[in-house]
């Protein structure tokens, strides 16, 4: 049975509060929408803490994001959530965050796109990164584009992430994913580098998403997920980033050698 509007609002609500206390937001940052029919949404107002809102607090807008109603005026990133409902009609839910650890990959220009966890290749795939644009205007949403028809999570270069799904409890979820996937691979890097599954297996959990119900269209994009054969293979990386450079040449010197070249610098510049 459809929610009713009230049952949304109070949805937004307390979702705003779960992004808020696991830290996914400040002040006033993020936004939430929902669809309402084929023709309005609801979403969060702009200046309004996701951890202290009120179902009355929500704006209802039309579908080229004019309010319909509200006591306070819409989220100013309205225009993300209109596109990725136009390109899928599929979509009912949108969920806007900076969750740090994510965001901290969209600010060093990399996408979350290894292989590392059967979980996320069979929920999302991976998670591209979209190029930076000037939040609120369609500099954000162009780079985008490419990326919404195939995937239920993006990365917004030096901005956050974006999920959407067909219910906003999902989208949630997904953002959850999203940084917990985003946390593994850092703690992996920290940890010497994470073990990448190989092809085989990541063309097995793509085939497997059928059976969990998965209706996003990746399956097997070149890079996404980058498998084990794939790192510094040269091939297509989602996203910005490309592969891997060179490592640098390394040399070995002696400790005799070494403190023979630190004396020999220092007499040089007139210090010994």
């Amino acid at each position: 049975m459809p929610k009713t509007e009230r049952e949304i609002r109070d949805d937004i609500v307390r979702i705003g509060q779960l992004v808020y206390q696991k830290g996914w937001v400040a002040a006033n940052d993020g936004n939430i929408s929902v669809r309402l029919g084929h023709d309005r949404i609801v979403c969060t107002p702009t200046g309004v803490s996701k951890g202290l809102m009120q179902p009355d607090d929500m704006i209802v807008c039309d579908m080229r994001g004019d309010k319909i109603e509200g006591r306070r005026e819409r989220t100013s990133e309205i225009l993300m959530h209109l596109t990725i409902y136009n390109a899928r009609p599929d979509i009912r839910a949108v969920v806007h965050a900076h969750p740090p650890v994510a965001t901290g990959f969209a600010t060093a220009g990399r996408p979350l796109n290894e292989a590392l966890l059967p979980e996320v290749i069979i929920g999302l795939g991976c998670v591209p990164l979209a190029a930076y644009g000037l939040p609120g205007t369609p500099e954000l949403t162009e780079p985008m584009l490419p990326y919404i028809p195939k995937y239920d999570a993006i990365l917004l270069a030096n901005h956050g992430a974006v999920c959407y799904s067909d219910d906003v409890w999902k989208a949630f979820f997904k953002m959850e994913t999203v940084e917990h996937y985003a946390r593994i691979a850092l703690v992996a890097e920290l940890l010497g580098g994470a073990n990448v599954l190989p092809r085989t297996e990541v063309n097995k959990l793509l085939d497997a998403r059928t059976r969990y119900g998965i209706k996003a269209k990746v399956s097997g994009e070149p890079g996404c997920p980058v498998a084990a054969e794939d790192r510094g293979s040269g091939g297509a990386f989602c996203g910005l980033t490309p592969p891997a450079a060179p490592a640098p040449e390394k040399f070995e010197v002696t400790r005799e050698e070494l403190i023979a070249l630190v004396d020999e610098a220092l007499r040089a510049r007139g210090m010994a």
